[in-house]
């Protein structure tokens, strides 16, 4: 067969192309509804911070999580915390924000150690060095594990917050931010400046670049060429 698996891979990159199209539609919409619904927005991540935490200690206490991971998740969460003190916005050269970043990538690859490890041998006599099959973690519990207590909060955070080297400041923001003057820039008539959330930025960024380069390969036409 030749044509069938031509159509086989044609379909995935044309799978691929609609789910990273959904993915940025859907971080779109849900940075517009974090800047509709700031201080919602902010007390929820709170309270979803301080509900993982109170699963990371159960998970110690009951299931016999490792204490070390587990007090690093529960650190990491309380440093997640500490960048809603200016929500919504946040500077990209913050030592927190960075420090954050950084342990988002590190609680990533210790949990991925820890559930990759090979188990400790079964306790039945019967197969005295066979493995323990009955407390081995379902792909489903990793992979709930890993999105609900690793990697929600990191998405949430990355979603509701605004870049603060991309916006102006507002009534809100802390002095010395930004010179004064900015406030009355272009786009600002009404006298309120909108903050432009990361998620958002990022995917405007990706679209101009696609804009910009599908012109000069000449994809498409762009807008000062069809006035002519």
């Amino acid at each position: 067969m030749w044509i069938l698996p031509l159509v086989g891979y044609f379909g995935v990159v044309v799978g691929f192309a609609f789910l990273t199209l959904a993915i940025a539609s859907g971080l779109y919409y849900l940075s517009e509804l974090v800047e509709e619904h700031t201080v919602f927005a902010r007390r929820l991540l709170t309270r979803l911070i301080y509900a993982i935490i109170a699963v990371q200690v159960l998970l110690m206490i009951i299931d016999r999580f490792p204490v070390s991971l587990s007090v690093l998740s529960i650190v990491s969460h309380l440093v997640y915390a500490s960048n809603l003190r200016r929500f919504p916005i946040v500077k990209l050269s913050d030592p927190l924000f960075i420090l954050s970043c950084f342990l988002v990538g590190l609680n990533h690859w210790l949990w991925f150690r820890h559930f990759s490890k090979p188990l400790p041998p079964s306790n039945n006599w019967r197969q005295p060095y066979g493995v323990n099959y009955e407390e081995m973690p379902s792909f489903s519990e990793v992979a709930s594990y890993f999105g609900l207590c690793v990697w929600l909060v990191p998405f949430a955070l990355f979603v509701s917050l605004s870049a603060g080297d991309n916006v102006l400041p507002t009534m809100g923001s802390v002095a010395g931010d930004r010179p004064a003057g900015l406030g009355h820039s272009r786009g600002t008539s009404d006298g309120k400046s909108k903050n432009k959330g990361m998620a958002k930025a990022l995917v405007d960024g990706v679209r101009d670049w696609t804009r910009e380069n599908g012109e000069l390969m000449g994809f498409w036409r762009g807008e000062q060429t069809r006035r002519f």
